[in-house]
């Protein structure tokens, strides 16, 4: 098996562990998956969060909007607006970059546990907002591995 399958498969069985209440789900295959989902899960509300969705098959395997119950939600997170377009999403909101202001504080409170930082910090942390691009998961991230080192 490919690690692509196997990772579906995964994903798969967390949804249906999660919402089903159940352990030990058993897959054979993504075909399976995606028919215990439409299935079992056909009448039930769910809210649904996908992050960083970034191929076809991903959404293929874990749901449409159509396989769960009246008033579920599904949010999807990606950079490629054309998957959204192909799966017939309704609604899209493009986040925008935070502006200097933002990113920095959000660098800061992250990295440093506190609302400023030392001054002697500064230019790196400017580079690290630049090269973030201002996106907040991103400078989440980056900020997190700040924690506790030295400039």
């Amino acid at each position: 098996k490919s690690d692509k399958k196997d990772g579906l498969e995964h994903l798969q069985r967390i949804l249906l562990s999660e919402i089903l209440g159940e352990k030990n789900i058993s897959l054979t295959s993504t075909q399976q998956g995606i028919s215990i989902i439409q299935s079992r899960l056909k009448g039930k509300k769910v809210l649904l969060i996908l992050d960083d969705v970034n191929t076809h098959g991903q959404l293929q395997a874990i749901g449409r909007r159509d396989w769960f119950g009246p008033g579920s939600k599904i949010i999807i997170t990606t950079r490629d607006e054309q998957l959204l377009a192909y799966h017939e999403v309704n609604e899209t909101y493009e986040m925008k970059e935070l502006n200097q202001k933002d990113a920095l504080q959000l660098l800061t409170w992250n990295a440093f546990k506190k609302e400023k930082a030392d001054p002697t910090y500064v230019e790196v942390l400017h580079r690290v907002i630049a090269y973030a691009s201002g996106l907040p998961l991103a400078l989440e991230v980056i900020s997190s591995h700040l924690v506790g080192k030295s400039i």
